[in-house]
């Protein structure tokens, strides 16, 4: 083989490489299999739950408690604490242990999937897929885990809101799903689903933050990427928390309401807005607020970092 052949393949094989490494660089790498988003989504339902549960419970008695049952975050603590010891807060803890293992990886899985569609016919000619790609991808996700999120958050709001004997109806998750369906069937099950669909719309401020978030943390900082993980992932659901709180009240004040028709304070989701308003005003929607924005920092930063962390393991 003569020194020229020798030296065209080098230079074949150079600009092979260089060209990998370019594209690597301009985000243009092979994109994972649609179905790892799903997978890692798995593992940031785990890890929410482990950190946020507690939180949760004291933002959903916060929330839906009769006006004057507590005086704050702390007094709700301090009774809890008194009244049912640590294991209050874990009520409803069933739930959300496998619910929010189902609804993280359904949720995080559709954004892998609506941001690789977004990228493949929305914006097919930008090396990296644009902030409103995003978006799109966030306000589709959100919509889809409605239908998986709506029946496992009543069923876990139900269970937090017993604090006695004496408010007892439910015995566990089982028990709920048994009463429901049994009173109400799909209808009863399915209950809130509306407002759980106009709560995760904003997945837009979520999502869209988190992009803003990533891209300053790698211009402008050296942290490693689980880093830029774990703290866009906390900054970005605290955003979204300030702009859905109001919506995530109603959700809940809806979806603790009687299961029976006939029996229901709020048979429309503006029978709840409007029962907030006048009973509380304007403050009614943020009854809870403390604990929510206490647990979204943690609870989400230790999610996302988890999420991203499987990504790029399994890809």
């Amino acid at each position: 083989m003569s020194v020229a052949v020798v030296d065209e393949e080098d230079r074949v094989y150079n600009e092979i490489q260089k060209a990998s490494k370019v594209a690597q660089a301009d985000g243009n790498e092979t994109p994972p299999p649609k179905y790892v988003g799903f997978i890692a989504g798995m593992c940031s339902g785990v890890m929410k739950n482990a950190v946020g549960h507690p939180f949760d419970t004291i933002k959903v008695r916060l929330q839906t408690a009769p006006k004057g049952q507590f005086k704050g975050p702390m007094d709700c603590v301090f009774k809890t604490v008194k009244n049912e010891g640590l294991r209050g807060f874990y009520k409803g803890f069933t739930p959300p242990l496998v619910g929010w293992v189902l609804m993280d990886s359904v949720m995080l899985g559709s954004l892998h999937v609506y941001r690789r569609w977004a990228k493949d016919y929305i914006y097919p000619q930008e090396s990296k897929l644009p902030l409103m790609g995003h978006v799109i991808a966030g306000l589709g996700s959100g919509l889809t885990v409605s239908f998986v999120a709506a029946p496992i958050e009543q069923f876990k709001a139900r269970l937090q809101v017993q604090y006695d004997a004496k408010s007892r109806i439910y015995k566990g998750p089982i028990d709920v799903v048994q009463k429901l369906y049994k009173t109400s069937g799909i209808r009863g099950i399915y209950s809130g689903l509306f407002s759980t669909m106009i709560f995760r719309t904003n997945f837009i401020f979520w999502w869209g933050s988190y992009e803003l978030f990533t891209q300053w943390f790698e211009q402008n900082t050296k942290m490693s990427k689980p880093s830029i993980n774990f703290w866009s992932g906390g900054l970005s659901a605290t955003v979204f928390w300030i702009f859905a709180y109001p919506a995530d009240v109603v959700k809940q004040t809806i979806m603790t309401d009687s299961p029976i028709l006939a029996e229901k304070k709020f048979p429309r989701w503006i029978d709840a807005v409007k029962h907030i308003y006048s009973t509380n005003g304007l403050r009614g929607f943020t009854k809870g607020f403390g604990p929510s924005i206490l647990r979204s920092f943690p609870a989400n930063a230790a999610a996302l970092a988890a999420f991203e962390a499987a990504m790029r393991f399994l890809h």
